[in-house]
């Protein structure tokens, strides 16, 4: 595919939310959408770097970003930025739901998840559900869902697994729940069809991407020594966070994406540009993601579909 952020149609008139774009993927998704005339709304939980991420985006484009408080670890939260957004939209073109953390400790969210797949997927879902009504007033509505090819690297996820009852493993747990994002989003694609929507439900993975996820999380344990192993390496091997939101612009933007499709980059999904990818066995089991499904419903109390 010779596919570049030129290729980006004209967006203008579309308005886009994109969660995590504080810093990188997230910041170079929406400053891509912004270059290309989309009305672009940052989310997330730090109003500080919100303030400063919108301000560098006003430097880069000339255009201005909205902001949106969002905590994704907290479903009182999400649902309070999801009415805050309603009430001065009336629709919502697309949803990038790219914030996630990485290799964290043990933690729990507000409402006692386990941290990971708290924020990454069960943030996410909510979010989804809470904006629904505005993605479905809208003409062709789209839903990208950013994974990682970290969810080759487990085989399953289970109801315990969102409170971590078996143990806890962080890089287990952050595998679950990029599968989970991945699951989420062929769902979403199988619901959003059979109600006879317009919702195109994509998802994307960025390869190895320079971003600040590489170190945050074992440096919010205290493991200082991996964070500055994890940095160097990352700095010699990965992409830039640019190249890394490939994929997902692609998925965002692209006329010829199609209904439930998953992009990578090119280069054994490691770097470079965006191609179709195939998810992994379990990644694609429709049980599965049903299952996920209700227990995502459980614990969130809303549904997209």
């Amino acid at each position: 595919m010779s596919w570049s952020t030129k290729d980006i149609p004209d967006l203008s008139g579309r308005r886009a939310l994109v969660t995590g774009a504080t810093s990188g993927l997230g910041l170079e998704t929406a400053r891509e959408l912004l270059t290309h005339g989309a009305e672009v709304t940052i989310a997330a939980r730090n109003p500080e770097k919100s303030a400063r991420a919108a301000a560098k985006l006003k430097d880069a484009t000339g255009k201005d970003a909205k902001i949106l408080d969002l905590d994704l670890a907290d479903l009182a939260g999400v649902e309070a930025a999801a009415k805050s957004f309603s009430a001065t939209h009336e629709t919502l073109d697309l949803l990038v739901n790219n914030a996630g953390v990485m290799a964290t400790p043990y933690r729990q969210t507000v409402d006692g998840f386990e941290l990971q797949v708290g924020t990454n997927h069960l943030g996410h879902f909510a979010l989804t559900a809470r904006l629904m009504p505005l993605l479905l007033r809208a003409k062709s509505p789209r839903v990208v869902t950013v994974s990682s090819f970290m969810h080759k690297t487990v085989s399953t996820i289970r109801e315990s697994d969102l409170r971590a009852e078996n143990g806890y493993a962080k890089w287990d747990a952050y595998g679950k729940s990029k599968l989970a994002n991945v699951l989420f989003m062929l769902e979403l694609d199988r619901r959003a069809r059979a109600a006879g929507t317009t919702l195109l439900s994509a998802g994307s993975h960025p390869g190895y991407a320079r971003t600040q996820l590489q170190t945050s999380g074992p440096m919010l344990g205290g493991a200082n020594l991996e964070a500055r192993i994890m940095g160097i390496g990352t700095k010699i091997v990965a992409q830039s966070a640019a190249a890394g939101a490939w994929p997902s612009l692609y998925a965002a933007t692209s006329p010829d994406v199609r209904p439930g499709a998953f992009y990578g980059p090119s280069f054994f999904e490691f770097r470079g540009k965006p191609k179709l990818v195939h998810p992994t066995k379990a990644a694609q089991d429709p049980h599965l993601a049903e299952q996920l499904w209700a227990w995502s419903v459980e614990a969130t109390g809303v549904s997209p579909f």
